[in-house]
């Protein structure tokens, strides 16, 4: 009896010591990232169906989980801002669960960085979405002003199959440069690079994880903006903290909106990848990480188009109500337009778009000139009733409104400096906008100011520096370089997006913010919501106050690059 106890104990023994015994664990890691709205396939602004979303992305999800029971579901920020689907949610309804907060609780997301233009939403707006959301949201470079203490949470610890995941987050450190300090009140931004260094370093001693991810709301191109390798506190240093910070197996991306899958081989010689999935749910990350039995690992990375998936069926039930409440703000009507309107008209004069915004600017400041860029290509706003929906073709971001003190010179200089991202001599390119090879104006169009107020002529031939001659004030009186006028600029442009104010002028933060002379803490588009609503029919200023010369040698190339951006997909 006592042989056949020791045999079971044996047999026993080695069963419980071949179930422990390690074995090879496969990790399916998805990401999302910059999102923008994009939570149901349905445009709130077109009142049409669009083929990506979040419903799309949750079909490809459940595929995922139905073949996998170790899934990790990550996002890289920019969740709050960009259709009426998720304005409603920060400004109107704020009482009710916001509705991107539900999303990631019914996906069960597992970490979320927040990104810059979370950010612009306020405090009020992001604080509230955070406390709603299940999952842990970070951004450890994000600290407490006067102290080393994340406001977010720096780092999070997932258990999967086995094994210690842990998800670093990181936001770009430029949102001083971009909101005014209200929307980011008793924050610090950290470098990117440094702050990677202390929290990899940190989280290897104390988690000891078998995979460290990064997630990071911060682009690929390091030198995006004339910056370089050694810029402190780098826009997009996403690349950067792959090839110094040693330790992290991969690092998931957004912010820049664009499409990349890349292995990096850091300054230590080790492998990290790193992904980038675009934005508005096009795309998703998918990050395969294999652990054989002495748990070493491979990793795989691609990109997924979700537009070959249908839209989940169980989702667009759990979400029905918020499409409907969404669709019946989107769709309110503003008013009557009398005329089509064309975005793309912006790049090529007067526009009855800017005029639009402008005429806000300029009532809402009291200022005697504006700046405004075009916010939105190739849209079209039919003549007919005008929603709320579409409002975000006429502006789509929550710019808040500031007008500073600049002279006749600064704002002629203001505009050399404007129209150089702009423009090349059609002589020399073949065109007068800058196109890239996606068939887009380069450099971002929403860096591209014109000015209302004034009137002047362009001229593309001449060097930089000598295109822009203003010949007067729009209401016929002189125009003086010398003299200190009024103008208006939204809050991306005063706290030094783009460069305007700062490279184009040169002037410091600290003199920028000495010139300020109003500061109107509502979003730019809800000022020119109402001012639209102020009458049935809506009436376009018609300024005219601005053009490309000489207009015969200018208009071939108009015409050339009018035909290939109204023709691009």
């Amino acid at each position: 009896m006592k042989n056949l106890h020791t045999i079971l104990y044996s047999i026993i023994s080695a069963l419980l010591l071949l179930s422990c015994s390690p074995t090879e664990t496969t990790i399916e890691i998805i990401y999302t990232t910059d999102t923008h709205g994009d939570i149901l396939p349905f445009g709130f602004i077109t009142e049409k169906p669009t083929d990506h979303s979040m419903a799309h992305v949750a079909t490809y999800l459940e595929h995922v989980r139905d073949t996998s029971d170790n899934v990790v579901l990550l996002d890289a920020g920019d969740f709050l801002q960009g259709t009426p689907a998720v304005y409603y949610y920060n400004f109107v309804d704020t009482t009710t669960t916001h509705v991107v907060a539900s999303i990631f609780n019914y996906l069960k997301y597992d970490a979320i960085t927040v990104g810059n233009h979370d950010i612009e939403t306020g405090h009020d707006v992001y604080d509230r979405v955070v406390s709603q959301i299940n999952a842990p949201v970070l951004a450890a470079n994000a600290i407490h002003k006067g102290s080393d203490e994340p406001y977010f949470k720096p780092y999070t610890i997932i258990k999967k199959g086995g094994k210690k995941i842990a998800v670093i987050g990181l936001i770009t450190p430029h949102i001083p440069f971009w909101l005014p300090e209200k929307y980011w009140e008793g924050m610090e931004f950290e470098d990117m690079v440094e702050a990677a260094q202390k929290w990899v370093d940190f989280v290897k001693k104390e988690e000891n994880p078998d995979l460290m991810i990064g997630l990071f709301h911060a682009g690929y191109d390091y030198t995006y903006g004339e910056a370089n390798a050694d810029t402190p506190k780098n826009e997009n240093a996403s690349m950067l903290v792959a090839n110094r910070v040693d330790g992290l197996d991969c690092i998931l991306i957004g912010h820049d909106h664009k499409y990349h899958v890349a292995e990096i081989t850091n300054h230590k010689g080790n492998k990290c990848h790193l992904v980038d999935a675009g934005s508005s749910a096009n795309m998703v990350g998918h990050v395969t990480v294999r652990f054989n039995k002495e748990n070493k690992k491979s990793i795989k990375s691609r990109l997924v188009e979700v537009d070959s998936y249908e839209p989940s069926k169980r989702y667009l039930e759990i979400f029905a109500n918020q499409k409907k409440t969404i669709r019946d703000y989107s769709t309110t009507i503003v008013g009557t337009l009398k005329e089509d309107i064309y975005s793309n008209e912006a790049l090529f004069g007067s526009s009855k778009l800017l005029n639009i915004v402008h005429r806000t600017m300029l009532k809402h400041t009291g200022a005697e000139i504006s700046f405004t860029a075009p916010l939105s290509l190739n849209a079209i706003i039919p003549k007919g009733d005008l929603s709320i929906g579409e409002m975000f073709n006429i502006y789509k971001y929550e710019n808040t409104l500031n007008s500073i003190l600049l002279s006749g010179d600064e704002i002629r200089k203001y505009l050399e400096y404007s129209y150089k991202g702009w423009i090349c001599n059609p002589d020399e390119c073949g065109h007068l906008i800058i196109i890239n090879n996606y068939n887009r104006v380069k450099n971002g169009y929403f860096n591209f100011d014109t000015a209302m107020g004034i009137d002047y002529t362009v001229n593309p031939f001449k060097p930089y520096g000598e295109r822009v001659t203003i010949t007067q004030m729009s209401d016929g009186t002189p125009f003086y370089p010398e003299k200190m006028y009024t103008v208006a600029i939204n809050s991306y442009r005063f706290n030094g997006g783009g460069g305007h104010l700062t490279q184009g002028l040169g002037l410091s933060k600290e003199e920028i913010g000495n010139r300020l002379v109003k500061s109107i803490m509502r979003d730019l588009r809800g000022l020119t919501l109402e001012d639209l609503q102020e009458t049935e029919e809506i009436k376009i200023p018609t300024y005219n106050n601005w053009k490309f010369v000489p207009e015969d040698r200018v208009e071939p190339f108009i015409k050339k690059d009018s035909s290939i951006l109204d023709n691009a997909k």
